[in-house]
This record gives structure tokens, C-alpha cells and sequence, in this order.
């Protein structure tokens, strides 16, 4: 008798750490011996998420245009392709990060029409812990506005497993001041705290994803107009540019260039970054491999998360950047940030944009939306 499948789904606010959570859990099940398969989602193309996780050997099936409340059936579709090509045991999903109301939209739809395929994991949200302190009034420095905010919190609402993620971020008593924040703010949701990076937390959390439950509650309230003006107060751009180096050049220290000189012009525009990520992928790389390169806030640096250590001649750079400012201003700063005088080791490639799209996102319009009371 086939079981049903795992349906783990990993959410939380643009450069919380999704992606690089998503694929230390797909790496721990795949060494115990599970079949994995991974489902990301963007408003826009050409996703950096999709490029990274692939490069590390993971089934992956990319869901564009909307998130899934509004892309119910081709999360479902993208289900029965990686069952027919890899038979999963278990399916990760990595929603929007702008998005929110996913239980009502995606988990309580999923249950009730398809509950004998898949077996529900509790729904896990990650917060950047700076960002959180920021949100939560615990200290200072830059932050969204009110309506971008609400989308923040109403995520947090929603979860069963908040995740302060790159906890090792903080000291002790920052750490336990912002868990005690969240358990008030939260009382619903169990607080939990890990590190991607040194694997703090982390086998606990696996373990509560691979065995718990998703808890059945309420469903709770969404004013749609102020979450549809929290996303469109967000600037999206997505860019795939052509890197051509006839003497080479270090794929390393032009992915940082870029993204240092992209953040300089951002910053000075007073553009709150809610996340940026840029991968390079060289032409003749027969591994798959990409560098990477992140920057989850203004008052940062952008830093490489993946290393290639190689000169390369030919590749592509894809980009992703989501920011509170109008989509336009980053179009112009994307510009800008590829000319040889603002990024100095651009100097040595000639680097021409394939693929470019910048945009507000559009209300969210769900497939469906279960309305719930108690006792489920």
C-alpha cells in the first residue's frame, strides 16, 4: 500500500533564509534515505532559488507568475511532475516571500482535496532574527513600512513552527529577548531557534518537520486590501544578464562587484532591501556548480554564500532583487551598477542583459480559501 507523501512547506519574509534552509533539510532526508522534491515560487522568472537548488542535485520544479494561493493547481501539477519523473517521499514547498494566508489557501485546500496523497508537516516560518528585532520593537535601524509590516506579522500568525533562523547572529540575552517577543506576540506558535550555518537547532527542527502535525486552528483574519497594498508597496526585478570575458575574470569578485556596487546605489536611494540574490553560472562548468551572493538588508554587505574560486570566460548571472521602492528606481540602479566605473571588475567582461523584468505585484487573488472554525 503507497503511503502518502510529506508535504513540508517552508514560508517567511523575503531573506529570512528559506532557500538555504530548504536545501539543508532536502540534503538531511536525502542522506537517510528519502526521495526529495522541491517546489519554488516567485511573482516573476528566472528564479536564483531554483538556480541553486539544481546546482546542488536536488528535483526541482519552479512555479512563476503568482504564489501558490493563486497557483493552487500548478502547485498540484508541479507535484504530479516530480512524482512521475522521481516518486517523492517527501515534498518541499518555498513560497513567496511577500505572501501570507498559505494555511487557509494552500495547506487547508491541499487537505481537504487531496489529504489521501499527502501527509501535512506543521507549517515552519523563518525570520532574519535583526529583521525580527526590528519588527518586533526590540531595536533600532531600517525597516518597512506599516502596510509591508502587516504582511510580516500576519505570516508569523499563521505558523506553527516560528524559526529565528542565523540565531548565532545574536548574542544570548538578544536571543532570548526576541524568543520571549514572538511566544507573546504568538502564543500559538512554537518558538524555535537555529543556525544554518552551524547547525545549531537544526536536527530538532527536522525532527518536528519529518514527525509533527500540522495544527488544525481557525483560520485566521486577512484584511486583502491592506496585504494587497503591503505587496505593492514592493519593488520586483528579475534579470538573467550575458557575461563574456575573452581573458577571463574572477567569477567570484564580479558577482560581489556587482551586488556591492548595485547595493551602494540602492542604499543611497534609500531603497529598503528586502532581499537580493544573484547567482553566476559559468558556461563550461560540468558540475553545475554557481557562486552565490546574498544581501538581506540596507545596513549589510552583500556576502558570497557559494564559492566557484575559478576564472571564467563565459556565464550567466542571474538576479533577483525585491526592495520597498518603486520598480523602476531598481531597473536604473540595475543599469547602473553594470557599467565598468561602478562595478570595477566588471571592467574586464562585457556584461549584456538577456532577460529583464521589474514590476509591482498584482493583488492576491487565491484559487481557494477554506474558512475554518475550532476542533479540526
Amino acid at each position: 500500500m503507497k503511503h502518502p507523501a510529506r508535504y513540508i512547506m517552508i514560508g517567511g519574509f523575503l531573506g529570512a533564509g528559506k532557500t538555504t534552509a530548504v536545501s539543508k533539510l532536502a540534503a538531511h532526508l536525502a542522506a537517510s534515505g528519502s526521495r526529495v522534491g522541491l517546489i519554488t515560487n516567485d511573482q516573476g522568472r528566472e528564479l536564483v532559488d531554483t538556480r541553486m537548488l539544481r546546482s546542488q542535485g536536488f528535483a526541482t520544479e519552479e512555479i512563476a507568475g503568482g504564489c501558490f494561493c493563486c497557483r493552487f493547481s500548478s502547485l498540484v501539477e508541479a507535484a504530479a511532475r516530480l512524482t512521475a519523473e522521481t516518486q517523492p517521499d517527501v515534498f518541499i514547498a518555498e513560497p513567496v516571500g511577500s505572501c501570507t494566508d498559505l494555511v487557509a489557501t494552500v495547506t487547508y485546500p491541499l487537505r481537504r482535496m487531496y489529504g489521501a496523497d499527502f501527509s501535512i508537516a506543521p507549517v515552519s516560518v523563518l525570520v532574519d532574527p535583526i529583521r525580527a528585532q526590528r519588527v518586533m520593537g526590540l531595536a533600532g535601524g531600517g525597516n518597512f513600512s506599516s502596510k509591508v509590516m502587516y504582511i510580516y506579522r500576519k505570516q508569523l500568525e499563521e505558523a506553527d513552527e516560528i524559526v529565528v533562523n542565523k540565531c548565532d547572529l545574536l548574542g544570548l540575552d538578544e536571543r532570548a529577548a526576541l524568543v520571549a517577543a514572538l511566544a507573546r506576540e504568538f502564543p500559538l506558535a512554537a518558538v524555535r531557534q537555529v543556525s544554518c550555518r552551524t547547525g545549531e537547532g537544526m536536527a530538532e527542527w527536522f525532527a518536528a518537520l519529518e514527525s509533527g502535525v500540522h495544527a488544525g486552528r481557525a483560520t485566521m483574519e486577512v484584511d486583502y486590501d491592506v496585504y494587497a497594498e503591503g505587496e505593492a508597496l514592493l519593488g520586483w526585478l528579475n534579470a538573467t544578464v550575458r557575461v563574456a570575458a575573452v581573458d577571463g575574470v574572477d567569477a567570484d569578485g564580479l558577482l560581489e562587484s556587482l551586488a556591492v556596487a548595485l547595493h551602494g546605489g540602492l542604499k543611497a536611494r534609500g531603497a529598503e532591501v528586502a532581499h537580493l540574490k544573484m547567482t553566476l553560472s559559468p558556461d563550461d562548468s560540468l558540475s553545475g556548480e554557481v557562486a552565490v551572493v546574498n544581501l538581506v538588508r540596507n545596513d549589510f554587505v552583500p556576502e558570497l554564500s557559494q564559492r566557484l574560486d575559478d576564472d571564467i570566460t563565459g556565464a550567466q548571472i542571474i538576479i533577483n532583487l525585491r526592495a520597498e521602492a518603486p520598480p523602476e528606481s531598481l531597473e536604473h540602479e540595475l543599469r547602473l551598477a553594470l557599467a565598468p566605473d561602478r562595478a570595477p571588475s566588471a571592467a574586464a567582461a562585457v556584461l549584456v542583459i538577456e532577460h529583464l523584468e521589474y514590476f509591482r505585484p498584482g493583488r492576491p487573488e487565491p484559487t481557494h480559501r477554506d474558512v475554518v472554525g475550532q476542533g479540526l
